[in-house]
């Protein structure tokens, strides 16, 4: 456990890993716009109920995601490559943020104003699936003899 402690401080104190970050949140800033905009699509001119939208939604822009951080975030580990394994890897981090935004704004409600709370679970959610993503989806493979 305190190696990963470690491996996380040296993280944060690299360049590469804080310009990532920029990157990474900024893949996300569009791809809430894209959530947003196939969202209303879906539910006001298909009539999707707003669950089934919002899920139509969240899978359009979580691919979208994983497409644009391949090819430019984490191109370095991934070599620009995609695959079906990373994809399906990187969806299953993206429901833990998920989970991560649902209980952080559960709990931070019952103290704090509902708006507040939501912009604290965002910035929880964004840490979990930066860290997901940085950790365990895009991590760096050693080289093939």
């Amino acid at each position: 456990m305190n190696s990963l402690f470690r491996r996380l401080a040296e993280a944060w104190r690299s360049r590469a890993t804080t310009l990532k970050m920029a990157s990474f949140a900024l893949v996300g800033l569009g791809n809430t716009v894209v959530d947003f905009g196939v969202f209303m699509l879906a539910y006001e001119y298909f009539k999707l109920p707003p669950i089934a939208s919002n899920v139509v939604a969240w899978l359009v822009a979580v691919s979208g995601s994983y497409v644009v951080n391949t090819l430019t975030t984490f191109r370095a580990e991934s070599g620009r490559v995609l695959r079906r394994k990373d994809y399906f890897t990187f969806v299953a981090s993206g429901v833990l943020g998920v989970i991560a935004t649902t209980t952080t704004l559960v709990v931070l409600s019952h103290s704090l104003p509902v708006m507040v709370a939501k912009l604290i679970s965002i910035l929880a959610g964004f840490a979990v699936n930066f860290a997901m993503s940085n950790f365990v989806v895009f991590r760096a493979r050693p080289p093939r003899a």
